[in-house]
């Protein structure tokens, strides 16, 4: 004894070396365990090396690592604590050695022509977190010395091996993290749902290596649960069959609006068979808001294939692609609307401009022309012509308060009330009053119109004007421009507002021109107005064109003046000129 002491020191203090430095230099489990097995095998001959790993779940031990094992044995073995001589060796938290496996009424068969075993517990803080199990096809080859030797290594590496699982654990969960963080951010892009469906199937794929998957989304009724994409094996299939809310292993997670796992769908009840070949299942519920809006279903031909960090990940997941569904749903809802809103949008454009006269009206002694541009698809401005008796004729030019389908829909009310009144002919304050007092009687809250009623009678060429807020019109008499002083409130606000009238007597050549506030209230980058100034330039230089050249000018002008600027209002102008030769063309 005293010639063998020394000997066994010198083995055991450089093995413990080698511990340590394997304990201290590495963190990933993958190297750990490869060298513990060249550790083991430097001081025990072996031919078959496992280390299992405890899983606490199932209370079973599961081969994380092994030589000499076929490895589809290796992958499916699962042994229950105090089963077998590792389960006995894990539940008893000590070192068990078999001289022949032949003769022990515990030993599991596994690999053939397996006579010895040795079997030492990962103890760490008095709790066993796996097995090293050794494995020789001769009768008692393992000895007492080597049970000692394995049972010391064994307790300095279970920290090793426990830190370095940890650290994988942690590792892997930050990967994920960031993955997901990484899918969220692609998946809350993708506005198309077709296309997110495609691409949550291969971004997932990332994560977790399902064979079968599917998105089911629960109908208007909140009553079944609907496939809306699936694949099986990378290939992409259609399903017809609905789910009915609380069936089925999807149903259930959508009714309990939790995650749910089931290791073996043979052994479940609420399973509804699709799939022949699935043996396991994962489905987590799509909630937004408080509210389901679907399953997320993965499905593997492997029992026990999924396993709690699936459904750690695939809960976190479903919270980013309930967003991006619903996004995406709201996206393609919105698309749906704008589309049904530019039919409708263009459907009133044409008919708000059916509602304008088709031509402009022709007299002996004037020449008309008038132009509308609406700053949206529909606008609120107006003109109109309305033929009096004896050779007179209604102008009519407009505002409405605000702007769009509001704007255009008071606009064609007060078309209809110029056009009840017109027939008895009144004068230009008297038509202001009239359509007052019938705006007032129907008032719309903030709606209000700035018209002006101007009267031409073409024998006398005289016009009679009455405003009651447009901007003042321009009277080109002479080659000189002179502001029509006609004001007044506008009308549907105040029930007994008055209005005065303006006569002018034309001459030949002389031009009027009549403009809504958008002409004036243009501005160009710099914040600038087009103003009143620039439109009697251009009337002093164009009173020699014809009056529908007069208003192609002061658009075009105004175009220029707010080149690349979106038109905040209406714009709309009348220019009437008298007749030189009294003959119209």
């Amino acid at each position: 004894m005293t010639l063998a002491q020394p000997e066994t020191q010198i083995k055991v203090e450089p093995l413990l070396l080698e511990v340590a430095d394997v304990v201290n230099t590495t963190l990933d489990l993958d190297t750990t365990l490869r060298r513990v097995a060249e550790l083991v095998r430097k001081v025990i001959d072996y031919e078959i090396f496992a280390i299992l790993l405890v899983n606490e779940k199932n209370q079973d031990l599961r081969i994380r690592f092994s030589l000499g094992y076929p490895s589809d044995i290796a992958e499916k073995t699962r042994i229950k604590l105090g089963e077998g001589i590792t389960g006995m060796a894990a539940q008893q938290g000590e070192a068990i050695l078999v001289g022949d496996v032949e003769k022990h009424e515990a030993y599991i068969p596994g690999i053939s022509n397996v006579r010895s075993e040795l079997a030492v517990p990962l103890i760490i803080k008095n709790r066993v977190i796996g097995v090293i199990d050794i494995e020789s096809p001769i009768p008692d080859h393992f000895t007492e010395e080597h049970k000692r030797l394995l049972t010391l290594i064994g307790s300095r590496m279970a920290v090793g091996i426990e830190n370095a699982r940890l650290h994988t654990r942690t590792t892997r969960q930050a990967r994920t993290l960031l993955l997901l963080n990484e899918i969220a951010r692609e998946l809350t892009s993708i506005l198309n749902l077709d296309e997110l469906f495609k691409r949550i199937a291969e971004l997932l794929s990332r994560l977790i290596d399902y064979q079968m998957f599917s998105i089911l989304l629960l109908d208007s009724a909140g009553e079944k649960l609907q496939h809306r994409f699936s694949l099986r094996f990378q290939e992409n299939i259609q399903l017809k069959h609905d789910v009915a809310l609380g069936t089925g292993v999807v149903g259930y997670a959508a009714q309990h609006k939790h995650a749910v796992l089931v290791p073996d769908v043979k052994k479940d009840s609420r399973y509804i068979s699709l799939n022949p070949e699935t043996r396991s299942e994962l489905a987590a519920p799509l909630i937004y808001k408080d509210k389901v809006i679907g399953v997320l279903d993965l499905e593997h031909t492997r029992r026990g294939f999924f396993t709690d960090d699936h459904k750690r990940t695939v809960v976190t997941l479903a919270a980013q692609v309930a967003i991006a569904i619903e996004n995406a749903r709201l996206y393609e809802e919105i698309a749906r609307q704008e589309k049904r809103l530019e039919r409708d949008l263009a459907l009133a454009r044409e008919l708000q401009f059916r509602l304008l006269p088709p031509n402009n009206p022709t007299m002996r002694n004037l020449e008309v022309a008038a132009k509308f541009v609406p700053a949206r698809a529909i606008g609120g401005d107006l003109y109109d012509f309305v033929h009096y008796s004896l050779a007179r004729l209604a102008i009519v030019i407009g505002d409405v308060s605000g702007k769009g389908a509001p704007a255009a829909i008071y606009a064609a009310l007060v078309s209809g009330i110029l056009r009840s009144h017109a027939p008895i002919e009144p004068s230009s304050a008297e038509m202001l009053r009239a359509v007052n007092f019938s705006l007032a009687d129907r008032r719309i809250e903030g709606q209000f119109v700035s018209l002006i009623y101007a009267i031409w009678d073409d024998e006398a060429r005289v016009l009679t004007v009455a405003n009651s807020g447009l901007p003042r019109p321009l009277f080109c008499h002479d080659g000189k421009i002179e502001v029509i002083e006609a004001t007044g409130l506008p009308l549907g606000l105040f029930d007994d507002a008055e209005y005065d009238e303006l006569e002018f007597k034309a001459s030949p050549g002389d031009m009027f021109v009549f403009f809504s506030d958008g002409i004036l209230d243009a501005r160009n980058h710099a914040g600038d107005l087009f103003a009143r100034k620039e439109v009697e330039n251009i009337i002093t230089c164009s009173k020699e064109l014809p009056a529908q050249t007069v208003v192609d000018t002061i658009f075009q002008a105004v175009a220029d003046h707010a080149s690349g600027v979106e038109p905040f209002d209406d714009q709309t102008v009348v220019v009437i000129k008298v007749r030189s030769d009294g003959n119209p063309s």
